[in-house]
């Protein structure tokens, strides 16, 4: 497959091949097939893991470039001083098809439209599963007892596209059971995402409030993924949307928002008119979904933490104070 010069090419970044392919692979199974994902791993996990007493997944952005996730995480990890014997880090990689056709990937690969495994959509082959199928199978392996025995905490994270995929998939996780059962405790930490799951039709005014949105100017707001209207495969029969939002409000959930993520010309910025009625750039979005789920649930537990001196980083978000004490619980150096 020939690759074009980006002053070629007019597509959007994420619209090429990646340059890199994780070197493990995931298998992933449902009742609708199977197939498997690259990934990143920092030990072994097919032997016993008995030191391991946190694991951190780490979800890149749009440009699908694992590679560049697992360097991060592993910074942070160095930055936070945290014991990388007792630290398990993983970078799942949701490719397209043109990384499967430029790399030459085993038909088993799943593969997604550009951006469709943000929302947990179906992959386009070789099965119909979602990216949240891949991060249940992840939770599945790591709630094996005699693999890590001494696990405490799991961190599901994820940096502007990966945010969007953290965030949903605590609205619609079917596996965090698996570990919670067992004691270990599971976090959520999205970073500087372009939108959020809204579990009605009001969304926040030029006032700092909200109102019923009126849907004849953007019929498809409420839609998936911004809300719960065309709920994802994945989801099944779901029994009821109050239990959706019940179940992610009790979740332990931390959003960072970088301060000078505020650009609402940003070009990796979901412009279309369903992330347009969630406020005009990512810092805005971000603080009116808090003022949101706060007013639903006065006694919310979830952290909104609003990281000064960067924008759309993710680097430097995760390896800021805040950062690493959401993903380590330490303050770093």
């Amino acid at each position: 497959m020939t690759l074009h010069r980006q002053s070629d090419d007019e597509r959007a970044p994420n619209e090429r091949p990646v340059a890199a392919v994780a070197p493990h692979r995931l298998a992933v199974t449902t009742p609708a097939g199977s197939g498997v994902v690259p990934l990143y791993l920092s030990c072994d996990w097919n032997v016993p893991q008995p030191s391991v007493r946190r694991v951190v997944v780490l979800i890149h952005g749009r440009l699908r470039n694992a590679d560049a996730y697992f360097d991060l995480v592993q910074q942070a990890r160095a930055a936070a001083d945290a014991d990388s014997e007792e630290t398990l880090l993983i970078a799942p990689q949701f490719l397209a098809a043109a990384d499967v056709d430029a790399h030459r990937l085993t038909p088993d690969t799943l593969h997604w439209e550009w951006t469709g495994w943000m929302g947990g959509d179906a992959a386009l082959g070789p099965a119909p599963l979602s990216s949240f199928d891949a991060l249940d199978a992840i939770v599945e392996r790591l709630a094996r007892r005699d693999v890590f025995p001494s696990l405490k905490t799991v961190v599901i994270g994820g940096h502007s596209g990966g945010g969007q995929v953290a965030q949903r998939y605590a609205v619609l996780t079917r596996a965090e059971e698996r570990l919670t059962s067992q004691g270990v405790a599971l976090r959520y930490v999205i970073a500087n995402p372009s939108s959020y799951v809204y579990f009605d039709t009001l969304r926040p005014t030029a006032e700092g409030g909200f109102a019923p949105f009126d849907g004849a100017h953007c019929p498809g707001f409420n839609d998936w993924k911004y809300g719960l209207n065309r709920l994802p495969a994945y989801a099944g029969a779901v029994d009821g949307v109050l239990g959706l939002e019940d179940a992610y409000a009790r979740r332990d959930v931390t959003v960072l928002l970088g301060r000078l993520d505020c650009d609402p010309e940003h070009p990796a910025l979901d412009k279309s008119c369903a992330a347009q009625t969630q406020g005009p750039h990512r810092l805005a979005r971000g603080l009116a979904y808090a003022r949101y789920m706060k007013l639903r649930h006065p006694l919310l537990s979830h952290r909104t933490v609003v990281v000064d001196g960067f924008g759309h980083d993710g680097k430097g978000i995760f390896c800021s104070a805040q950062g690493m004490a959401a993903l380590f619980d330490r303050k770093g150096c």
